[in-house]
């Protein structure tokens, strides 16, 4: 029996969310996904945080809409409002009904009618150190308190999503991010993006053999 795609929506945004995106449409496993809808951070919203996330910092028109633009460019739907609300809710589960979910830099919190639903996961990458889970860098902006703290190295954990903030148990940690001498939290998350997106491939390999043949 042939296998259907298997359809994935991204909820993501910055470049954590750019290299994602472009790893799930082009990445080696891209045959078998179908990106069928991504929700990303329009930081002119009050309701993504921006005042405690990477926005705050500074950024780019070009920052600012690449996730949104590169989704576009393959004729995905993009959602850039509240997604705790009944016409999400709608889109979610009976036109997108996805199977996967991946949360790459993402400003509101997934509640239990989303991170329910997919059937193989709705997993979050989250920087971290490599200790106990969940991490003492919980929080909108880890890159800061890791830098604050000293640590010279972190890496991208993935996690499952469930109703606290980065609680939901860990299932990969990519390889070591060396945090350069002087590097803020911008710098991070443009070092970080390529390695948040090889250890999305990694996930792939795991959980895709857990989708159903007929979708």
């Amino acid at each position: 029996m042939m296998r259907h795609k298997i359809p994935v929506v991204l909820f993501g945004s910055y470049y954590r969310g750019l290299y994602v995106l472009h790893e799930l449409l082009s990445g080696p496993h891209h045959e078998k996904l179908k990106v069928v809808g991504v929700a990303t951070d329009d930081p002119l919203n009050s309701f993504v945080s921006p005042h405690k996330r990477v926005w705050r910092f500074g950024y780019s028109q070009e920052e600012k809409n690449m996730v949104r633009d590169l989704a576009s460019s393959h004729g995905i739907e993009v959602f850039t409002e509240r997604v705790k609300t009944p016409d999400f809710y709608e889109i979610f589960k009976n036109k997108w009904t996805p199977q996967l979910c991946i949360m790459a830099t993402f400003g509101q919190k997934i509640d239990k009618t989303l991170y329910e639903f997919p059937k193989i996961g709705f997993f979050n990458l989250h920087p971290s150190d490599r200790g106990v889970w969940p991490s003492r860098y919980a929080g909108p902006d880890p890159f800061t308190a890791l830098i604050q703290d000293g640590m010279q190295e972190c890496a991208i954990s993935v996690h499952h999503v469930d109703g606290g903030f980065d609680t939901g148990e860990r299932v990969l940690i990519s390889d070591d991010i060396v945090i350069p001498p002087g590097a803020n939290a911008t710098d991070m998350h443009k070092l970080s993006a390529g390695y948040a997106a090889r250890v999305v491939r990694r996930l792939l390999e795991i959980y895709i053999p857990e989708a159903t043949t007929n979708v």
